[in-house]
C-alpha cells in the first residue's frame, strides 16, 4: 500500500474593509470651481486605495 500524502492548503485571504472584497468603491460626483465644489446625487466606480483593486486586506 502507498503511503499517504498530505497536502496543505493555502490561506485564505482576508478581506479588504473599506471595499468588501470587491476592489471597488463609489465616489459622489463634485462639479464646480475648485473654490466651492458640490456634490451630486449621482454616484460613480472608484478603484479602492486601501488594497490597489485585489480585494484581500493589507498586511504589514
Amino acid at each position: 500500500m502507498a503511503a499517504r500524502k498530505t497536502t496543505s492548503r493555502k490561506p485564505q485571504a482576508k478581506k479588504c474593509l473599506d471595499c468588501d472584497g470587491t476592489g471597488e468603491i463609489t465616489e459622489t460626483v463634485r462639479v464646480g470651481s475648485a473654490r466651492k465644489p458640490r456634490d451630486t446625487d449621482d454616484r460613480q466606480a472608484a478603484l479602492c486605495l486601501t488594497c490597489f483593486g485585489s480585494g484581500d486586506a493589507p498586511t504589514d
